[in-house]
């Protein structure tokens, strides 16, 4: 007989399991598999019970470091089972940057995919926490576990686990504007509560598809659409990255209705020469998020018949957060909308009082499916959420009929290709090099990913660098996508009357 829990905390396949047993739930485009709802949960289920045969209990962390793939998703509702935490590895990152997130959160177990088996080794001395290695592939070292054995463990699980809603499922790491990235907690009610509310306002039902492209390191990978689609029994189709070709062809014959990307992504779309041919009129929704998306880019879809549209969402508020309806789209251009089902909003200003219609201010939000802070940060906590608000740091403004804009960013981070950048990170690196005296990064614009860095640089006297060389060591010691694209030498940076790098005259003298 099933112990019961202290606390309901929904086993989110084992339910959809039993009301849709036999629809299918995940295609798998590496093996061209599908899976049904019953399959995918005793795979979980298996996964669960491999897990805890390792040890792993309640409040374990189980890192995952791998590109995307269905057993990825089978970890995270594994762990989901079993009361444990997800905690996400970018694999963009370097090893020096790993090794800090992982120490960070002392995981018991490491789950890698083989493109990264040179990494792990580089890790393997560096995270003394980590008892078991985890291939799932070719395995790194001989001593390491074969993620396959889980196929020798129950397809069913039982003794759950006492369980709070506000117990962590995940932990997603955010760029931070100084030292260590921040691991946001993603709660199991925070992830149903971005459920309800994708679910309520988007108007998701069984019959959707969606493809799965973005990292599932990010928060954008599973929680845009994937849980909420198990939540109403849906289908996500699970690609390993973004392939435009790949795109196309799913569009084209695997019944897609629901797209979501970061700009970069639809400028290839558009600029490929299957777009003028392809037939988008399945889709019922294609939206941009990550970045500001280009006018441009939203009016060439809007040509093609498509209501094309953009979202925000951050690690913090996880994922969706705005709905503009479809006959609002082409009157209110850049708009995000209305907040989501089960969401609140405030725009304020410095001193905290709310803004009038139009007049930009900073985007405060409220709700379930807020985090409750970041892992082991209770000071960046408590100055990020603030009597139940979570302080985006992100100006936006409402007009008189209540619509929503994100119209920029305060802090200094920029996005390039859907990532953020947090400038002080890499400014942190430069005054590393010995010919350094003084640095700045910005943000500026790029045809491709949105924004690039630029670095902006005064040597010590009589030293000399290239460009090439300076780009090359921050190569070594930051992910590629936060290395600056170009460099200027000065001879002095702008400062305000405290002494502080002015950021807005630097923009001004070489954003351009």
């Amino acid at each position: 007989m099933e112990r019961q829990r202290s606390y309901y905390v929904t086993d989110w396949l084992d339910k959809r399991a039993k009301h849709s047993p036999d629809r299918i739930a995940l295609h798998d485009t590496l093996t061209g598999r599908d899976l049904t709802f019953r399959q995918w949960n005793a795979q979980a289920n298996r996964t669960a019970n491999y897990l805890r045969a390792l040890g792993v209990r309640k409040g374990d962390r189980v890192s995952v470091y791998a590109t995307n793939c269905v057993e990825y998703l089978d970890i995270l509702f594994a762990c989901g089972k079993l009361g444990a935490i997800q905690h996400n590895l970018n694999w963009r990152l370097t090893v020096t940057e790993l090794e800090g997130i992982a120490n960070d959160a002392d995981p018991v177990v490491l789950i890698y995919s083989p493109e990264w088996r040179e990494q792990v080794n580089a890790l393997r001395t560096r995270v003394p926490s980590i008892k078991h290695w985890v291939a799932l592939g070719e395995p790194a070292a001989a001593s390491d576990l074969q993620f396959s054995e889980r196929d020798t463990h129950p397809d069913t699980f039982t003794d759950y686990p006492d369980l709070h809603p506000d117990d962590p499922w995940a932990i997603y790491y955010t760029g931070g504007t100084t030292g260590l990235p921040k691991g946001a907690i993603m709660t199991h009610n925070n992830a149903a509560w971005n459920s309800v509310n994708t679910i309520t306002t988007w108007g998701l039902t069984a019959e959707d598809v969606s493809v799965l492209q973005l990292p599932l390191f990010h928060i954008g990978g599973a929680h845009i659409f994937c849980l909420p689609l198990v939540h109403v029994g849906g289908k996500t189709i699970v690609c390993k990255a973004f392939d435009v070709d790949q795109t196309f062809d799913l569009i084209a014959h695997a019944g897609v209705t629901h797209f979501v990307g970061v700009p970069t992504m639809f400028l290839m779309i558009q600029q490929h020469p299957r777009w003028e041919q392809a037939d988008f009129s399945r889709l019922k929704l294609v939206i941009s998020g990550g970045a500001p998306c280009p006018m441009p880019i939203v009016e060439k879809f809007w040509a093609r018949g498509i209501d094309f549209k953009v979202g925000y969402g951050l690690t913090e508020a996880p994922a969706n957060n705005f709905w503009l309806p479809p006959q609002d789209v082409r009157r209110k251009p850049g708009s995000v909308g209305f907040p989501n089902f089960h969401v609140e909003m405030r725009i304020v200003r410095p001193d905290g009082s709310l803004c009038e219609a139009d007049e930009p201010g900073e985007l405060l939000i409220r709700g379930p499916h807020v985090i409750p802070g970041y892992w082991n940060r209770p000071e960046a906590t408590a100055e990020t959420i603030i009597d139940g608000w979570l302080h985006t740091g992100d100006l936006a403004q409402r007009d008189a009929e209540g619509y929503y804009t994100i119209i920029g960013r305060s802090k200094d981070m920029f996005i390039s290709g859907g990532e953020n950048v947090y400038p002080a990170e890499l400014e942190s690196v430069l005054h590393g090099h010995p010919a350094v005296a003084e640095a700045a990064v910005i943000g500026v614009p790029d045809d491709k990913w949105g924004e690039v860095g630029r670095a902006i640089v005064v040597l010590k006297p009589g030293q000399t660098v290239s460009e090439e060389e300076l780009l090359a060591y921050m190569q070594g010691r930051l992910a590629k996508y936060k290395v600056p694209k170009s460099v200027i030498y000065v001879s002095e940076l702008p400062k305000t009357a405290i002494g502080k790098l002015d950021k807005k005259r630097l923009a001004q003298q070489y954003g351009a």
